[in-house]
């Protein structure tokens, strides 16, 4: 078990470094194009030439400092990729859940720091979670595709309508992902997932107003509390 684990948080460290690009590229308020350039001296970030901007951080022409935080992807990556090894689940079901780890360490970097989930990352979150989840299905893995459907379908209008109301229309866009991986194993755990994700908002949001670095009416990220809601109570009864 030990090496098992050891080995999925070298595959998750990978799967950080590989998501550097994204983050640094689009972290940037909605309505932005993707960022190619140095904010502050516009030298091009993204070359083979110049690994600088991903690996450190900061630009190599004037040292502005750039997201992502330098090993942060990969450490959270890879912890992530080693706690789900660490339950044992195997097969598709894993996979799915390695999917949706994958995705959600940009998704939860870019939203922290610009309060946006992208397209280019929610869309595959979803769409790579219910094909794995399809195939595990198929396989005969335990579990149910129709439920995760009926679920993912269920918690995307969910939160479409909380979006109407004020709440980020990327979490809407990421939600399904989180209610088909969550129904997979019952209704329970959609309503457990679920709620669990808005308890760590709240206690986020309240911690937040109370240390002072926040006010009340601020809107905060959501989507890591949304991932890990589902992450955790689905990897609970994997």
């Amino acid at each position: 078990m030990l090496g098992t684990v050891a080995v999925a948080f070298v595959a998750g460290a990978l799967s950080g470094a590989a998501a550097r690009p994204l983050v640094l590229t689009r972290a940037v308020p909605a309505g932005e194009p993707p960022r190619e350039k140095c904010p502050s001296c516009a030298t091009a970030l993204l070359s083979l030439r110049r690994p600088g901007p991903l690996l450190l951080g900061r630009c190599p022409t004037c040292q502005h400092r750039l997201r992502p935080t330098p090993a942060v992807p990969e450490l959270l990556a890879g912890t992530a990729f080693a706690a789900i090894a660490a339950t044992g689940v195997t097969g598709f079901t894993a996979a799915a859940h390695y999917w949706l780890a994958a995705c959600g360490v940009a998704l939860v970097l870019i939203d922290i720091a610009v309060q946006r989930l992208p397209n280019i990352l929610t869309l595959p979150a979803c769409a790579g979670t219910i094909l794995l989840l399809a195939g595990a299905w198929l396989t005969g893995e335990n579990g149910s595709l129709p439920r995760a459907l009926t679920a993912a379908a269920a918690l995307g209008v969910a939160y479409l309508v909380l979006a109407l109301a004020g709440m980020g229309m990327g979490d809407a866009k990421l939600a399904p992902a989180a209610g088909a991986l969550l129904g997979w194993h019952s209704w329970p755990a959609v309503l457990t997932g679920t709620f669990t994700g808005f308890l760590l908002g709240a206690v986020a949001a309240i911690t937040l107003a109370v240390t002072g670095k926040a006010h009340r009416k601020q809107q905060i990220a959501f989507g890591p509390f949304l991932l890990t809601g589902a992450l955790s109570v689905s990897l609970w009864l994997a």
